[in-house]
This record gives structure tokens, C-alpha cells and sequence, in this order.
């Protein structure tokens, strides 16, 4: 007899507080750091010294919509970014903090021997296998994807104050291979965050949609475990 013949799977605690407010909070706040920066990026459209060469751009001089856009000029633009800033890293240490002491990371890490069930779960959303793979709380393509967007995360501070403190950090800037390039490398990341939570939320919604809740209310009652 399956668990859905036997009744309702039980509610079970999936995420900590901390997770889940840390979660939200990001939501909100990189929500706010992305269309500020869109603004900022009316500054100057390019990436380059004027008379160039410039960096290749599929954007270059692009205009995105005014709705699109937090500050409504540059000096407002950074002033939101500048203070939106903290909010989000404080969130993002506390969240680490919170990975390390709890022990979580080791659900959340991609490893070596994730490989192999990466590839299957892949198959199975490309439809190339009908059934699903067995799975933890977390999916070994789900594990690459949260290592690769904290990898990511870290980029985006590291460059975001290499272009914020271009003189006293001239090291740093000279690390991405200076100021204009920073703010390639600061740019692009925005646009995999973009891309990175499309796919979040429609996975959300198609494969598990109790995770939503569990983000939430931290109970889950769903067809996955929640715990590895």
C-alpha cells in the first residue's frame, strides 16, 4: 500500500527559522539591488573608457523600462544600492552562519558524488527518463545549483566593492582586471541570478509545490523526504 493510500502524508518541520526568513528577506532585498543597479547602468551603458575598446555586450546602450528601475537617477540609484547592500549580506552571513553551526551545509553541497544523480535528474526533467530519481531534501541538481548561486553570490559582493572602493581596495579591482571590467563581471551576475530564480520558481511550481509552503510556515507535507 503507497502513502497516499494509507492517508495524507504527515506535516514535518523542514526549514528553520532562519532560513526562512533569511530567504525572503533576499528575495526582497536583491529584488531591490537588481532594478537600482539597472538604473545605475543608465549611467553608463557600456563597459569600457569612452572611445573605447569596449567589453562585448549583447546590452550595450540598452534603455530598460523606467518600471524597471529603482532611484529614478544615478545619485538615487546608488544611494538605494549602497543601503540595500547591507541588508543583504548581513542576511547572506547569517544564513552561512547558520549552515555551518546546524550542519545543513552537508545537504546543500554539491560533491563528487553528486554527479552521477545530477545527470539523472537532468534526464528526467529534459524527459529523457520517466521515472524519478530518488532524492533527499535536496536533489543532487538542486545541490549544484545552490553551490553554484552561493559561488555566484560571493562574485557579486567581491566585485560589488571592488567597484564601490576602486582606490582603497585597488588590489581587489585590479583582481577582475580593473574597474570597468568589475563592473562586467558585477553585471553578468545579475542576469544568472535572474535567470538562476526563473527556474527556481517555475520548478517550484511543476515538480514540488509544498516547498513553497515549507518556505513559509517551515512545515512540508510533500512526496519528497526532508532530510537526507
Amino acid at each position: 500500500m503507497t502513502t497516499d493510500e494509507q492517508g495524507p502524508r504527515p506535516f514535518v518541520r523542514r526549514h528553520h527559522w532562519i532560513v526562512r526568513i533569511t530567504h525572503w528577506v533576499t528575495v526582497v532585498v536583491l529584488a531591490g539591488m537588481i532594478t537600482s543597479g539597472l538604473q545605475i547602468y543608465e549611467g553608463y551603458a557600456r563597459f569600457g573608457n569612452r572611445g573605447g575598446p569596449y567589453l562585448p555586450n549583447p546590452l550595450d546602450g540598452t534603455q530598460f523600462p523606467h518600471w524597471s528601475r529603482l532611484g529614478g537617477w544615478l545619485a538615487g540609484a546608488l544611494n538605494w544600492h549602497f543601503a540595500l547592500m547591507w541588508p543583504l549580506v548581513t542576511a547572506g552571513l547569517l544564513y552561512l552562519g547558520y549552515l555551518v553551526k546546524s550542519g545543513e551545509w552537508r545537504a546543500l553541497l554539491f560533491q563528487p558524488r553528486d554527479v552521477r544523480g545530477a545527470l539523472a535528474m537532468a534526464a528526467y526533467y529534459l524527459r529523457l527518463r520517466k521515472e524519478h530519481p530518488p532524492q533527499g531534501k535536496h536533489n543532487p541538481l538542486q545541490k549544484l545549483a545552490y553551490s553554484s548561486i552561493y559561488a555566484l553570490g560571493a562574485l557579486a559582493v567581491l566585485t560589488g566593492l571592488a567597484i564601490y572602493k576602486p582606490t582603497q581596495l585597488a588590489w581587489l579591482t585590479a583582481l577582475f582586471g580593473g574597474f570597468q571590467a568589475a563592473r562586467y563581471w558585477h553585471f553578468w551576475t545579475v542576469w544568472i541570478f535572474v535567470a538562476f530564480t526563473i527556474t527556481h520558481v517555475v520548478l517550484v511550481f511543476v515538480v514540488d509545490p509544498a516547498s513553497l509552503r515549507a518556505m513559509i510556515t517551515g512545515w512540508y507535507r510533500g512526496r519528497f523526504p526532508s532530510h537526507d
